[in-house]
């Protein structure tokens, strides 16, 4: 890094030739000009141009460098000319180094030897802070940026280095970076088998609950991390259900959880009844076992269910719908000897992981949800998001007569059902595009409860 220039008395000739030049203003601009030369070159170099050169001005140069510039209104003078003219004055001895130092009172360093002074800086704080890491899960990731370069390097370490170039590149802001990272890493909630919401995760390590909102740079650190995290093993952002292309939305929320964060929870919640759940630890769920035993509905939390190893259904079996109406009556009437459980609308991730437990046990689906090309497009990306058997129930186009509104859909949502490719619904479809008209289960809500698969 650049010295901090020694102040103090000096009576080297290159101070005296500093002072000298100091009198007239045109010897402040070649002055300058051979300095931004000598950022550039590494060394004194170039050729400085003065342009609409003054009579006043024209008198100083010829007065140092003996030379006649009469009704000349630019002067170029070379690096060379400048050193001869600089060893036939009477600071002779003086170097043209120096003279630029003490002029402008700073040493003088090409922006490769600063390039390399910087990129020594940062090589040393990485490996103490890397030292200071040992044996944590921060020290891989350390290792990783130190080692890869350019385009090969992860993202998390690109959007580091970005940042820290941003802001001058800085040493104080580098190792700010750096430390703050390695915190994110040694403390994820998914270590400790725990799962915490993202504003306390982010007052445990910065001591803010909002330094991780979406849209802060910290936030944006912890996200790129968490993606690391996710892939270290592959390199790449793994999916656990090996689906997440037909909830893309879901992604960042899963990843989020995998690494023990929850980011909403209070409106993230499935419901269900008639369910029997078991923990990763191989006990029984009490609460949930509670409302299993009386036949009662229950809103379960994604922190909930994110806690579950194992679940259970009657007959091996769950209806699911989409409106909670739908639902609510379907429970009265079967209290609890059915499982069901309510998607109300587009699937949480909390629904995706209870589908995902659902297959793990092998239970069978049985899904309805609304004659809407929303409804449609729900019910075709469930199905394919499913790991097990999965069956589309009261979704035919008699079913669909059957519950027809007097709402029209328009042009542009019946444009949606083109991305469905299901011989389960092609009646479903050929009937809604030749209608045009929105069915709803709430019409036929007798079907759900008649007992008929």
């Amino acid at each position: 890094m650049k010295e901090r220039w020694k102040s103090g008395p000096d009576s080297s000739p290159a101070a005296e030739c500093a002072a000298y030049f100091r009198s007239a203003p045109v010897f402040d601009r070649m002055l300058r000009g051979f300095r931004e030369k000598y950022a550039s070159y590494g060394t004194f170099a170039g050729t400085v141009v003065l342009r609409d050169i003054a009579a006043e001005e024209r008198e100083a140069l010829e007065g140092f460098f003996q030379k006649n510039y009469h009704g000349q209104e630019s002067v170029s003078i070379s690096a060379d000319r400048f050193r001869k003219a600089l060893e036939h004055s009477r600071f002779s001895g003086a170097e043209p180094k120096a003279v630029l130092e003490a002029y402008f009172h700073e040493a003088m360093t090409g922006k490769r030897e600063l390039r390399e002074e910087k990129e020594e800086a940062w090589r040393r704080m990485l490996e103490e802070i890397t030292a200071a890491c040992a044996g944590t899960p921060a020290e891989i990731w350390l290792k990783e940026g130190g080692e890869e370069k350019g385009r090969g390097a992860d993202p998390s370490w690109l959007w580091v280095m970005k940042r820290y170039r941003e802001q001058g590149e800085k040493p104080e802001e580098g190792r700010r970076l750096l430390t703050l990272a390695a915190e994110i890493l040694n403390r994820l909630p998914c270590r400790r088998g725990e799962s915490v919401y993202l504003a306390v995760f982010s007052a445990m390590v910065t001591g803010n609950p909002h330094a991780f909102d979406d849209g802060s740079r910290e936030g944006q650190l912890l996200w790129q991390l968490i993606r690391w995290e996710a892939g270290k093993e592959k390199r790449d952002i793994p999916d656990s259900s090996g689906r997440g292309d037909i909830f893309p939305a879901m992604k960042k929320q899963r990843l989020y959880l995998e690494a023990g964060i929850l980011r909403d929870d209070i409106s993230n919640y499935a419901m269900v009844c008639g369910l029997r759940a078991w923990k990763k630890d191989g006990s029984l769920h009490q609460g949930m076992e509670g409302f299993f035993q009386e036949g009662d509905m229950a809103q379960v939390p994604l922190a909930v269910i994110a806690g579950w190893g194992r679940v259970a259904c009657p007959g091996g079996r769950i209806f699911i719908v989409e409106n909670p109406s739908v639902y609510a009556m379907f429970c009265g009437k079967w209290r609890g000897k059915r499982a069901c459980m309510c998607m109300n609308g587009q699937p949480r991730l909390s629904a995706l992981l209870l589908l995902d437990l659902l297959a793990q046990a092998g239970i069978t689906v049985y899904y309805a949800g609304d004659f809407d090309p929303e409804g449609l497009l729900i019910a075709w990306k469930l199905k394919r998001y499913y790991g097990g058997s999965f069956c589309y129930w009261q979704m035919t186009a008699e079913n669909y007569e059957e519950s027809k509104s007097q709402e029209r859909i328009s042009d542009k949502r019946l444009k949606m059902l083109s991305h469905i490719s299901d011989p389960g619904l092609e009646e479903i479809l050929l009937a809604m595009k030749r209608d045009k008209v929105a069915g709803y289960q709430e019409t036929i809500w007798k079907k759900y409860c008649g007992g008929e698969e």
